[in-house]
């Protein structure tokens, strides 16, 4: 009677030896193919891992390495909240020669008016190309803001408030003189801006690159005819007009084309209006903005600081600002983030917002210069 294969095993230690090598090195051979870049899938080890003794090693391909060339140094990182806000506020090619409110589109510097730090500071474009300038009366009494006459103009705004940074934290003064902040400088302060195109284009530019955005922007404003587009853009009654599968015709997705749809219907239904960006408290705009389907926090927080030019504007959710407050107050910002830590890995929210409260009513200024204490490439902001 013939002994089974285990049986044999069992009674030949020297056989057990054998055969457990046998084993082992096809799994070794297998364990090295696995990490090449076809994986198992195209390995030639057979079923069970064991290889008989007269099979070949599998061929393999000497890996070569390629040359790079060494690249200049790279400039100041640029982070998602610069180019996210550029676009927002960024031209078209496809515009007419008025001023959007883009921040390469300023309008010359109108005659000295009242500024206001809780208050739109930024000229208003109504649907119909109507410029809408700040208006401070009819006040209404709010947390952010006292109902007295602001005494403040748009030619010394942003002088009272790097003097107010100043006498808080003196050591923001390096920075300060480094970096001029345009974006409330009176020039900035003159732009105007269409607040349905500023806002449908933060929708367009979430979750995908600068390019994509753009080409989508293009397209969707060549969706509709030129006398649709009085500002260059199409007016909140047409776009609420258009079906979802005409919106999507400019690469948007289903949801952003329902967001920007649902955007428009909000201004033609009179829920968003142009009097109430202007002269609303900033708890009122952030409270209205937010519970519009598409817009979160973030976003609506950009929007009134570089859109509407509101000065007390101040997000815990911007990572950049997070990293520079971190910076300014002395930790090891590349430890930090090594280290991990989540949402909050460079300062908690809680001292984010405590650390900022003494620089009310100009904390947009204070976020602006978090950005640049750690070289941000806020030109995005500035220049698109």
């Amino acid at each position: 009677m013939s002994l089974r294969r285990s049986d044999r095993v069992q009674s030949h230690p020297r056989t057990v030896e054998k055969v457990n090598a046998e084993v082992a090195a096809p799994t070794k051979k297998r364990g090295r193919a696995g990490k090449g870049s076809k994986g198992d899938a195209d390995s030639a080890t057979p079923q069970d891992g064991v290889v008989p003794a007269s099979m070949p090693p599998p061929p393999t391909t000497p890996n070569k390495r390629r040359k790079v060339a060494s690249s200049p140094a790279k400039p100041p990182p640029i982070t998602p909240t610069p180019s996210a806000i550029g676009f927002m506020t960024s031209s078209s090619v496809l515009r007419p020669t008025y001023s959007t409110g883009d921040i390469d589109d300023p309008t010359p510097p109108p005659a000295d008016r009242p500024a206001e730090p809780h208050h739109t500071n930024a000229t208003l474009i109504t649907p119909g190309g109507t410029q809408v300038q700040p208006t401070y009366s009819n006040f209404e009494e709010s947390p952010s803001r006292s109902t007295r006459e602001p005494t403040t103009t748009s030619s010394c705004l942003l002088d009272e408030a790097v003097a107010h940074l100043l006498r808080v934290d003196s050591t923001l003064k390096p920075v300060l003189d480094k970096h001029p902040c345009r974006v409330f400088s009176p020039a900035g302060l003159a732009e105007s801006i269409d607040p349905f195109r500023s806002l449908s284009s933060g929708i367009m530019a979430q979750q995908v690159s600068g390019a994509a955005a753009k080409s989508i922007k293009n397209k969707f404003i060549s969706l509709f005819p030129p006398e649709d587009c009085p500002n260059g853009f199409p007016t909140p009654a047409v776009v609420a007009e258009t079906s979802i599968p005409k919106l999507r015709e400019a690469g948007l997705s289903q949801r952003k084309a329902e967001y920007i749809q649902g955007l428009a219907q909000k201004f033609v239904s009179g829920e968003l209006t142009i009097p109430m960006l202007m002269n609303g408290s900033d708890e009122e705009v952030m409270t209205k903005l937010v519970a519009v389907r598409g817009l979160g926090a973030w976003s609506v927080e950009m929007f009134m600081c570089f859109g509407l030019k509101r000065m007390d504007v101040f997000s815990t959710g911007d990572l950049g600002v997070q990293r520079g407050m971190a910076a300014h107050a002395g930790k090891d910002v590349a430890k930090l983030k090594a280290k991990g830590g989540g949402k909050f890995k460079y300062m908690s929210e809680k001292e984010m917002l405590e650390r900022a409260e003494v620089f009310r009513p100009y904390r947009s200024l204070f976020m602006w210069y978090m950005w640049r204490v750690e070289d941000v490439d806020v030109e995005a902001v500035e220049n698109n």
